[in-house]
């Protein structure tokens, strides 16, 4: 068995990372074997070379090697591209295509961005790893195929088989064995020897004296976080070998080459979104305009009690609670009673004698009934698609239901009865 150095040597691999010399050695273990494996990691890691090393090692290093890209492949053609197809199959299946299983018959293929692959096609392969079975498109004859299959992936996996886009019998079947590369940053003590061995590389290639960087370049280097990984690396290094007249880099110059957004600090990030917010500011606006409509109701009601008794220390003993929704905290009972105003329905202020009001307070009060009669339907069916959607998410609790409408548990009990929910 050949050292993790050696290997380093053989495939170009360079980095002295713990994470980095695990990964290699697990490739060497499994080599002479014929698992199946799924190498894991960043885009732009160098998720390719591992599939390299496990076939070159293996038994079936003198059989064929295929890399194939899944994401690249057009989701109406990829089963026939990984199983073939016969004559008149499809449109423009002008004779019987060999797939890629049949062509590299005891030999290695490489399933790229395997996460991508269509469910459709998910079904075909598992059944080639169960019994190593294939169907070409369009044939009804069962072909046999002994191929070892390693995959990669960028894309978390388990958040894809919670979203249904893999199937979870085949993530089994594809990782027996899981190998995990690191992302540049987690690798702090290769980002500067991967970057003086790219340097060097261009070099040669362009016929130039090698670039170098300041010890401010180094630390700039380092502390950036590298979202690309090692692919944006040797991208960086290419461009400042080409671009720079002076081989000394100093921070200044290899700033103007990183992304604006590249530090590798640490930072809190809000990854999960709060189901009280709202999808749009459309909702948003909506929610600010109910809450309007519920406090002005609210006044209507408390202005015609104060209208009828006269008696303010009565109506203020007897509305406590709708004092205290208008203004100020909001205490929810437990049970309710059957509401005054049945189905929320705006109370319409009947004229009384001069006693008790004057012409100038009755304008008033009809220009808030012309406001009521000018609120459209569509504000209303918004209303209730936003109760419905809430109930449905706290499974018809009303009090977090109510919380996150910003509305009290009894204003949300009366729309309940008004829209006959």
């Amino acid at each position: 068995m050949e050292s993790i150095q050696a290997i380093k040597q053989r495939f170009g691999i360079i980095g002295n990372s713990p994470a980095l010399n695990r990964a290699i050695e697990k490739a060497i273990q499994v080599s002479p074997t014929d698992i199946s494996v799924l190498v894991t990691g960043e885009s732009g890691v160098g998720k390719e070379s591992i599939p390299k090393i496990i076939h070159q090692l293996s038994h079936r290093k003198h059989n064929k090697y295929i890399a194939v890209n899944c994401g690249a492949i057009p989701e109406g053609t990829i089963d026939s591209e990984l199983f073939g197809h016969e004559k008149g199959a499809f449109t423009g299946a002008s004779q019987t295509r060999e797939g890629y299983f049949e062509v590299a018959d005891g030999g290695t293929i490489f399933l790229d961005e395997v996460g991508e692959l269509p469910l459709t096609t998910q079904v075909r392969l598992l059944r080639v790893l169960e019994n190593g079975e294939f169907l070409k498109v369009g044939s009804s004859k069962v072909q046999k195929t002994n191929v070892r299959i390693v995959a990669a992936t960028n894309v978390n996996m388990f958040e894809a088989i919670e979203k249904e886009k893999f199937r979870e019998d085949l993530y089994y079947r594809l990782s027996t064995v899981d190998i995990h590369l690191p992302p540049l940053r987690d690798r702090q003590e290769d980002i500067h020897l991967l970057f003086r061995k790219f340097a060097s590389d261009f070099a040669l290639k362009y016929k130039m004296p090698t670039i170098k960087l300041t010890d401010a370049a180094i630390q700039t280097l380092l502390k950036h976080r590298w979202g690309g990984n090692v692919r944006q690396l040797r991208n960086i290094a290419e461009q400042l070998s080409v671009l720079e007249q002076n081989r000394t880099i100093s921070a200044e110059i290899l700033k103007s080459y990183l992304p604006a957004t590249g530090s590798n600090l640490p930072a809190v990030i809000k990854t999960s979104k709060s189901e009280s917010d709202f999808s749009s500011e459309r909702e948003i606006l909506y929610k600010v305009l109910f809450d309007m409509k519920s406090d002005l109701n609210d006044l209507k009601k408390l202005t015609l009690e104060l209208m009828k008794n006269g008696n303010t220390k009565d109506v203020e003993k007897n509305n406590e609670s709708l004092i205290q929704k208008i203004y100020g905290d909001d205490e929810d009972d437990a049970e309710y009673e059957e509401d005054t105003i049945e189905n929320n329905e705006v109370l319409s202020i009947p004229e009384h004698s001069a006693n008790h009001t004057t012409p100038e307070t009755l304008d008033k009060y009809h220009f808030a009934e012309e406001i009521e009669e000018e609120e459209t339907l569509s504000l209303q069916d918004k209303e209730l698609e936003l109760i419905k959607k809430s109930l449905e998410r706290h499974s018809g609790k009303r009090k977090l239901a109510a919380a996150e409408l910003g509305i009290s548990e009894r204003t949300l009990y009366r729309k309940i009865k008004q829209y006959d929910l």
